[in-house]
């Protein structure tokens, strides 16, 4: 387990809430410490007396290719799939939805319809010899900067931090995309929104690893919003940081059908880089169902350590997998001892009761009477999030957030969204 995150019990003037802050599946040392830093930045600002501790499981319990991946099969031929509309035209998060796995699809459709009206004969509307105006937002682009949007602290400065060392190779080739796929065109409007997207998906892929190798940006929806609009003003697009209509409707269902089939097979193709980058979160999963138990111990001790130093009330904050294997330790017969409260956020552990396969608690049975309280946290576009009340009635509190991302970030973004400490400020214990 990492070191812990201590405040001085005397400048308090006694003892303080600890909150232990377990993580979820895929999460390793790195990404650990950017979640850890941002729990406590978050509770920070809301509740002053609250110390936060760390446990970091997956170092030691998290699963990896032992052998190197052999057991994967190398495809000797590739063949393309077809798939059928995968997004909702009415959904405003379908653009962004789309912008993760292709960041330039929008521009790409945007300036396919400004070659179809110049293709009907619609003129360019500029003299020869002045300078082609496309170039002019290709030329603000190469030159975005998010200087003027932090300073306020919290999330918001964190994401800019994140993203200001990529903006540049991001903002570039967003231009060269425009330069080359709209030169010549017809004036439209419209455009800078969609630069502006474009090159913050870009520089989030950038920063997140060519290949996906970090863990993903937790980014609540309200801080890409602030960004995005910024880099729309810089673009002389002010006033139009929200979608237009006809940017987010239709615009993603046909840029992701058309980019589906080869998708499909290239996803065959390199079928063991994906299987291997895959392994940290999805085989953290398949190993706790038979490994668990070094999981709950890890927490336990966590739990131990606090109580003997002296602290005060315990709390632990568990996210997705964490929460599941915190349901199967206070589950168990001999529970540590000590813990006020139980705080899951985004967690599966309402789910694998209804199926039968929490480990310590068979479906039917009640929680234990010395489970503690438990606060149970979601978001409606989080796949991965479920509700408790209805499962064990009177004895689960479902809060509900909305981070405004699309699914999977939903789920990586809690701790990013000021308002789910906003929510726990009054529930944790003093």
């Amino acid at each position: 387990m990492g070191s812990w995150s201590r405040w001085d019990l005397d400048d308090l003037g006694g003892s303080v809430t600890s909150v232990v802050f377990v993580h979820g599946t895929g999460v390793r040392a790195k990404s650990y410490e950017k979640s850890f830093a941002r729990v406590v930045s978050g509770l920070g600002r809301v509740r002053a007396d609250i110390r936060v501790v760390r446990c970091l499981w997956g170092e030691r319990h998290g699963a990896s290719l032992g052998l190197d991946g052999v057991s994967i099969p190398v495809r000797a031929k590739g063949r393309g799939v077809g798939g059928d509309e995968l997004l909702d035209e009415d959904d405003p998060l379908a653009v962004w939805a789309l912008l993760e796995v292709d960041p330039l699809a929008e521009l790409r459709e945007f300036a396919s319809a400004a070659k179809a009206r110049r293709g009907q004969g619609v003129r360019a509307g500029f003299a020869p010899g002045r300078q082609d105006p496309w170039q002019v937002v290709a030329g603000t682009a190469r030159g975005l900067s998010l200087e003027a949007v932090t300073g306020g602290g919290g999330s918001l400065d964190a994401l800019v931090s994140d993203l200001a060392p990529h903006l540049g190779t991001a903002g570039g080739r967003v231009a060269q995309e425009i330069s080359r796929s709209l030169g010549g065109t017809p004036p439209a409007d419209g455009i800078e929104p969609i630069a502006a997207r474009a090159v913050y998906a870009l520089a989030v892929q950038r920063a997140e690893g060519a290949h996906g190798d970090e863990e993903p940006l937790a980014v609540d929806g309200a801080d890409r919003d602030t960004v995005v609009g910024a880099l729309t003003a810089q673009l002389g697009g002010a006033g139009r940081g929200g979608f237009a209509a006809r940017a987010a409707k239709g615009v993603a269902v046909r840029a992701l059908n058309s980019y589906l089939s080869p998708l499909s097979s290239l996803a065959h193709t390199f079928r063991g880089g994906i299987t291997k980058g895959s392994v940290p979160a999805s085989g953290d999963i398949l190993r706790y169902q038979v490994r668990g138990a070094g999981v709950r111990a890890a927490i336990r001790e966590a739990v131990r350590a606090e109580i003997a130093s002296g602290g005060g009330p315990v709390v632990l904050l568990a996210h997705s997998l964490g929460g599941i294997a915190c349901v199967d330790l206070l589950a168990e017969p001999d529970p540590p001892a000590g813990v006020d409260l139980l705080v899951t956020v985004g967690s599966q552990a309402p789910f694998l009761y209804e199926l039968d396969a929490l480990t310590a608690l068979r479906r039917g049975e009640p929680l234990p009477g010395a489970f503690p309280r438990w606060i149970n946290v979601y978001d409606e576009q989080d796949l991965l999030g479920f509700v408790g009340e209805k499962v064990f009635p009177d004895r689960v509190t479902d809060l509900r957030v909305n981070t405004r991302q699309p699914f999977p970030r939903a789920h990586t973004s809690y701790f990013a969204h000021q308002r789910l400490y906003e929510l726990l400020a009054p529930e944790l214990p003093k």
